[in-house]
């Protein structure tokens, strides 16, 4: 019977919480590290407004087929110490560094037979600890990009304005407006500001910080450095990671690669039959973890894992 447990581990100065599942009593298992996504959410991918719950579905999902899992909470989210507004991209690097080498420190766990899991930001941080010589049995890479944080954005841009529809599409097109040249001013703004946070326009908060380093950071630059096998899977439906972002991957990364292109997965690993927009994302948790995006990771770690 699998089990769960609260645990804390430090990064730095910090003590950052999250949990420990196991398939159950015994061991030692093999393990995955689940590194959550860009934006103020907990070990389970859930923000106050959208509660993804993806890392729970995985977790009992990987305990399932006998393999180990530690989700946490970021920096200042849940029970983790810290401030959110004041860590950038390469603190939250520090803090998936710092779970990692607990897990693999854990009587319960197999320390040749971790694996990272990064989703979205998650993938990003899980290229960068691969491609700087982290000690992994392999990585995987949902819904990752293979460009700089500013190319990503307007991509992301343009894929607004496709989702558009009714009398916001009718605005943009009576007033003229020009989004991808508003974007591009908010985050020249964001480049030449030197505080971890600030508002825009007295009421929206910016994790500038953590914009600065992300606009600057292209992981495929850290894709050849990569010596842990691959699994990169994207789905054909998601609007914030681009599909062809793989190609340029399978070119860059020189060990064993492998990815997907998941038919009608979305950016939240759920199945979408209608055309992809951001605006139905509040329904597509209403369902769990699309059974593809599972048995896709498993699959493939069970290729991967040797018997103990």
């Amino acid at each position: 019977m699998t089990t769960e447990r609260e645990v804390t581990f430090k990064s730095g100065s910090l003590t950052l919480a999250g949990t420990l599942r196991l398939p159950g009593a015994g061991g030692p298992w093999p393990a995955v590290l689940l590194v959550p996504g860009s934006g103020r959410i907990d070990r389970d991918e859930n923000a106050a407004k959208l509660r993804i719950n993806a890392f729970h579905d995985l977790a009992v999902h990987l305990a399932g087929q006998g393999i180990a899992s530690l989700r946490y909470d970021k920096r200042g989210m849940g029970a983790s110490a810290g401030s959110y507004w004041d860590a950038g991209l390469f603190d939250n690097v520090a803090d998936a560094g710092a779970a990692l080498n607990w897990l693999k420190s854990q009587p319960e766990i197999r320390p040749d037979q971790v694996f990272l899991l990064g989703h979205s930001e998650g993938a990003i941080i899980s290229t960068r600890l691969g491609g700087t010589g982290a000690d992994v049995a392999g990585i995987i890479l949902l819904a990752g990009p293979a460009r700089n944080g500013e190319e990503v954005l307007a991509g992301q841009a343009g894929q607004v304005l496709k989702c558009m529809r009714g009398l916001n599409k009718w605005l943009i097109k009576l007033f003229r407006i020009n989004v991808r040249k508003s974007q591009q001013k908010h985050l020249d703004k964001i480049k030449a500001s030197t505080k971890n946070w600030y508002r825009l326009r007295l009421v929206v908060k910016i994790n500038a910080k953590w914009f600065r380093e992300f606009l600057a950071y292209n992981p495929a630059e850290e894709m050849p450095k990569i010596q842990a096998p691959v699994l990169a899977l994207t789905g054909s439906k998601d609007i914030q990671a681009d599909p062809a972002d793989l190609d340029v991957m399978a070119g860059s990364i020189k060990a064993p690669f492998e990815s997907h292109v998941l038919p009608d997965i979305t950016h939240l690993l759920r199945s979408e039959l209608g055309a992809p927009t951001f605006f139905n994302y509040k329904q597509q948790i209403k369902q769990p973890v699309a059974p593809i995006v599972l048995h896709a990771i498993s699959d493939w770690l069970r290729k991967k894992i040797p018997p103990p």
